[in-house]
Order: structure tokens, then sequence, then C-alpha cells
């Protein structure tokens, strides 16, 4: 039986992006639905009726929904090229630091988006500490899964995206080449990865898109 693979995602999403970069290391051909989310398709709403949101991966018509959960789905049907690390506490803590930039990071970078002034230099301290935490994860390897591509480094990808736009918006460095090396240097190797660099949506319409959704907070804040 041939293997039919959907892929339900938007333009821009991050969380898409981390499973169509799986899906390429695997080496996996899939169909690319495009989702307008203020116009959601019939289909989304039947294969992720819980929270309605992309990513979904449908295989073989089974729905599987939320980024960190497809990429082990990803891993644990398809062998080659292995994601996750085998050794059991390897894979758990791989997983406590994807859970870490959901949770934590993101949120950090999001804060700097979205604030100017002192405000803005607190949040700016706060997702520099953050990203430290990471960076220490790099020791030794050029990966943080090692010498290749793996699980943390995809669930870590939307940062070599979205931080070099929001530092472009903000006209301020968040990871500095002397402050932060180790990390500055896993962002251009892994952007520079043939598989990987192909992938990133167009530039000009992501700074539009955050310029365009930061607008509203800043006059907020001028409002008050």
């Amino acid at each position: 039986m041939a293997e039919e693979l959907k892929l339900f995602r938007t333009w821009s999403s991050p969380f898409a992006l981390r499973v169509i970069h799986a899906l390429k290391i695997k080496g996996l051909e899939y169909e690319t639905i495009f989702e307008d989310l203020s116009s959601k398709s019939a289909s989304l709403l039947q294969y992720n009726p819980v929270n309605k949101k992309v990513p979904v991966l449908v295989h073989n018509e089974k729905p599987v929904c939320e980024s960190l959960v497809i990429l082990e789905y990803i891993d644990e049907t398809w062998k080659q090229c292995p994601l996750l690390p085998r050794d059991p506490y390897e894979k758990a803590e791989a997983r406590f630091w994807a859970k870490f930039g959901d949770e934590k990071l993101l949120s950090s970078i999001w804060n700097v988006l979205i604030t100017q002034g002192k405000q803005l230099e607190e949040a700016t301290a706060e997702a520099v500490q953050n990203l430290k935490l990471i960076e220490e994860q790099l020791k030794d390897k050029k990966f943080f899964g090692g010498e290749t591509i793996g699980y943390l480094d995809i669930a870590f990808g939307w940062t070599v995206n979205l931080i070099s736009i929001l530092e472009e918006i903000i006209d301020q460095k968040l990871v500095d080449e002397e402050k932060l090396p180790l990390l500055s240097a896993w962002m251009q190797n892994f952007s520079d990865d043939p598989v990987i660099k192909d992938c990133w949506p167009p530039r000009d319409k992501m700074i539009a898109k955050y310029q365009a959704m930061r607008e509203p907070y800043l006059k907020k804040v001028v409002s008050q």
C-alpha cells in the first residue's frame, strides 16, 4: 500500500516548518495543504477538531496534531535518519529542552517583539538568559543532536529564522557572536544545511507580518 502524507500548514508557521524539516530529512514525499486560519477549511476542522490549528500531518487518513508530537510520530514510523537519541536519558533531555523552548524561550522572544523602552530592556535580558541556557546544551557539538541534525535542532529551528527577523525589526542583536558563539555557529550550520536552507518562508513577507503584529501592542502602550 502506498503511503499517503498530507501536511496542513500556513505559509509562515514555525511549527509547521518543524514538520517540513523532519519530512525532508527523512526523504518523504507529502502533499502540502495551505490553510487560511481566518477561514479554516472543513478538512482542518475534521482532522483537528480539538485545537483547530496547524500543523496537522495526515498519514493514510490518520491525523497527528501538535508539531513536537508529529516529530516523534515521524521518527518512530520511518526509521531512516533517526532524529531522537536512542539512549532513554538523552531522549528525555531532548524532550525537556524542546518543551523549554516552546514554554519559556518562545514567550520571552515574543515579549521582545511587543515591548519598547524599559520593558524591552527587561524582555531582552530574559530572552538572552534563556538563549544562554540553550547554548550550554551545545558544548563540543555541531548540532544539538551531535554531528547531524536531530529532534532538538528541529525543535529549536524556529529561532534561526525568527530571531534574525526580530533583530531587524527592533534594530538590536539578541544572538551576539561574541557572547553566544556556540549558538551563533549552530544557527549558521543549521541554516546552511542543504535540506534546511530551501525551506524558509520569504523573508520580506515575514518581516512585514511581524511588524504588523507588533504595531497594535506598541500603540496600546503609547495610549495608556
